[in-house]
């Protein structure tokens, strides 16, 4: 089982960044200690204190359901801040999501089936009396092509497949949009309550 999370202050202050890179510790230690691989895919670093603003992370293991159940949510830290000495406020707040990562889609051509059938022209006139359009359907996603450009049934088959193939691809791209979006919005969407978990002081204590 594999999950991608994203570990984020959400567009917060400094101090929120300085939590990210802190939780963060804390996650990849758990995951350490408990036989779960871990790998960062993208991290995003703030430009003042060179600490985590964002970071997205790749975990694996047999079972990650119940040991992410205990930290996808709101995390909150109690602390002072280490930027500004006399700042009063003591709860800082970050997110940690899971993100739906788009699997690119590796075309195997026994995955495609193809059907045969009159081409047809304008006003239902046949431009021939044989089989030569081509649909061709992805069957793992169900995405469909026809082409009926050529008389020449091998002609429109290779039609079809390469149309096929740029179908498929643009639904990648679109996949890949959506999730450039998800992690926008979570990087304003950490709600400020209900903490799955919270740490406090410099030490990071789970409470």
């Amino acid at each position: 089982m594999k999950k991608i999370i994203q570990i984020t202050s959400g567009r917060g202050p400094a101090e929120c960044n300085f939590v990210v890179t802190n939780v963060f510790k804390r996650f990849q230690k758990y995951c350490e200690d408990n036989q779960i691989k871990i790998d960062v895919i993208e991290r995003e670093l703030d430009k003042d204190f060179n600490q985590l603003a964002s970071i997205i992370l790749e975990v694996e293991s047999n079972d990650l359901n119940f040991f992410l159940e205990t930290w996808l949510g709101t995390i909150l830290w109690i602390g002072k801040s280490p930027y500004r000495k006399f700042h009063q406020r003591k709860n800082w707040f970050i997110g940690c999501f899971e993100l739906e990562i788009p699997i690119a889609t590796k075309i195997n051509p026994k995955e495609i089936s193809y059907q045969t059938m009159r081409s047809s022209g304008n006003g239902g006139q046949n431009v021939n009396k044989v089989n030569s359009a081509v649909r061709a359907t992805h069957i793992p996603t169900g995405l469909t092509v026809v082409s009926m450009d050529s008389r020449s049934q091998l002609q429109n088959k290779k039609l079809a497949t390469a149309r096929l193939f740029l179908k498929l691809q643009e639904n990648e791209n679109q996949k890949i949009k959506n999730l450039v979006q998800e992690k926008w919005n979570n990087q304003s969407t950490i709600a400020r309550g209900n903490p799955v978990k919270t740490f406090k002081g410099e030490k990071f204590e789970e409470v």
